[in-house]
């Protein structure tokens, strides 16, 4: 990130926001005939503020940029705004970083500061990759922890031989919204405090929007995750037979990249 990147920024950071007010998801019942629920699943730690949103079994290493904007420091709650579709099942639609309780009144596209903002249109977004089915949030301080995590774990596969049995215990614990196989857990990394929660991506595979929320002081209040925009999903059902684009939505045998 240079002044240049910087001054482009500034010029197309109010293009570059979310057209849907994604607050709506966590206060509606229903959303264009589409039953909605809430599902709180604990606190994210952020030391320092330095947020990271990736795919937490392929692309999450101490290498990986965190956006650029400062975020409030410390442990925030985390929800999940699911769709509840007779055709879909249940997808988790959004998730929420709750910084403070102030309402969003804009929520503008988080970026990690070296995306090619020539060009940029409002239909635009350059989001983050999933590959495994997966999305987490974590804190720049907290991945040395996580590569230590994984260079001292001595298994064939991360997800295979420790995280599916940590998976499978959530829907044991909290079987509401989830499968059998788990969708959703807060993970606390081992002899840390520092928890990360991670999640199922709406549809699965794909590249995905995270935004940070600013209030009417344009002050930031959340982070917001979109992984499902329900009216673009609606418009869309009837053009492909799959909507998931991956049958079970499972998580693949991908593991932590190591350096």
């Amino acid at each position: 990130m240079n002044e240049n990147w910087m001054q482009k920024w500034e010029e197309v950071k109010d293009i570059m926001v979310c057209p849907t007010d994604l607050e709506t998801y966590f206060t509606s019942n229903e959303i264009l005939g589409q039953k909605m629920e809430t599902m709180a699943i604990g606190n994210v730690s952020l030391p320092s503020g330095k947020v990271v949103v990736r795919d937490p079994l392929v692309y999450l290493s101490s290498n990986e940029k965190p956006y650029f904007i400062q975020a409030p420091k410390g442990d925030f709650p985390v929800t999940i705004a699911v769709v509840k579709s007779e055709d879909w099942g249940d997808r988790y639609a959004v998730v929420k970083v709750e910084f403070t309780k102030e309402k969003p009144v804009i929520y503008r596209e988080a970026l990690i500061g070296i995306e090619e903002l020539e060009g940029v249109t409002e239909d635009d977004f350059f989001g983050f990759g999933v590959d495994a089915g997966l999305g987490c949030i974590t804190d720049a301080e907290v991945l040395p922890f996580v590569d230590k995590f994984v260079a001292e774990t001595d298994v064939d596969n991360v997800y295979d031989d420790y995280f599916a049995g940590i998976f499978e215990q959530s829907y044991k614990d909290h079987p509401n919204n989830q499968r059998e196989a788990g969708d959703w857990i807060n993970w606390t990394v081992p002899n840390t405090n520092y928890q990360i929660p991670m999640f199922a991506s709406g549809f699965g595979d794909g590249s995905y929007p995270v935004y940070f929320a600013y209030d009417a002081n344009g002050e930031i209040c959340g982070l917001y995750i979109q992984f499902i925009d329900i009216e673009l999903a609606l418009s869309e059902e009837g053009d492909e037979d799959d909507v998931d684009g991956d049958e079970d939505n499972e998580p693949e045998n991908f593991i932590f990249l190591k350096d």
